[in-house]
């Protein structure tokens, strides 16, 4: 069994969505975004107490500080590369962003290759199911643009704001390049 909560989020973001098995958190997102698709919403609203602890994440994050604990989430069918892009992921210092091409080239380093493509990476940090826990808000283009945030492009800009970011050093592209 699925179920859901929503999380009433502060003046500047969608409010969130999270999905749970009963036992682990398996999906957060923003209501609205193009990644609710990945989200069960048609379930049992329940209050659970991965929910609970979920909330009580977002609450300090949103307060400004990077909360010392990470809720228990489950992912459903990571594979190894998946599972090594949402690793790095998971390294990105709150505050702090990585560019496609620089996981590109952790992951070519770390399996002794010459390159790995970005392209690749795009693809498994948009696949990422759990948001802002998995930070991957904070992969940005190389050229400092802001693409390719399933979430919503103004809650990519917000997220990194909130994180203290200097926020000239990014841009949004034009309609239609990847956003």
């Amino acid at each position: 069994m699925i179920y859901k909560w929503i999380y009433k989020t502060p003046d500047g973001f969608d409010d969130m969505i999270m999905n749970s098995d009963g036992e682990y958190l398996t999906g957060l997102c923003f209501v609205g975004s193009r990644d609710i698709f990945k989200h069960t919403i048609d379930c049992e609203e329940k209050e659970l107490p991965i929910f609970k602890e979920t909330i009580r994440w977002l609450d300090i994050y949103f307060s400004g500080k990077n909360p010392d604990f990470i809720p228990k989430y489950k992912i459903e069918n990571l594979t190894l590369f998946r599972k090594e892009v949402s690793n790095i992921m998971s390294s990105i210092p709150f505050g702090g962003t990585l560019t496609y091409n620089d996981i590109s080239k952790i992951i070519a380093n770390n399996r002794g290759i010459k390159r790995m493509s970005s392209q690749a990476v795009g693809g498994a940090v948009g696949w990422n199911p759990i948001c802002i826990i998995i930070p991957c808000h904070r992969v940005v283009g190389s050229n400092g643009s802001l693409t390719g945030y399933g979430g919503g492009i103004k809650n990519k800009k917000s997220l990194l704001a909130h994180e203290k970011n200097d926020m000239s050093k990014y841009f949004v592209p034009k309609q239609g390049t990847a956003l």
